[in-house]
């Protein structure tokens, strides 16, 4: 899993039936220091994560398995980070 922020939801016209009900969410993939890296990614979204949100997410074949029945996903939102070690509440 890596760790991600929520930059908003994705609204598809069209979308392959599997995924009706399911919410796309764009996220800007982050490094260690929770920094930007690379360019934003659309992912499913298992658990109900909104923007500005830290969330972590999975991959590949990994991806698919958030959801019961599997669904087809190259990336989904597995979990919302409650807090950072270091980080003041």
């Amino acid at each position: 899993m890596r760790l991600a922020r929520v930059l908003g939801s994705v609204c598809a016209t069209v979308k392959d039936p599997q995924l009706d009900g399911l919410k796309l969410l764009l996220i800007q993939p982050l490094d260690a220091d929770l920094a930007d890296i690379g360019t934003p990614i659309v992912a499913l979204d298992s658990v109900g994560a909104g923007a500005g949100e830290t969330v972590y997410w999975s991959g590949r074949r990994e991806a698919c398995f958030a959801f019961d029945p599997p669904v087809a996903s190259d990336a989904s939102v597995t979990g919302i980070v409650d807090s950072l070690a270091g980080e003041q509440t």
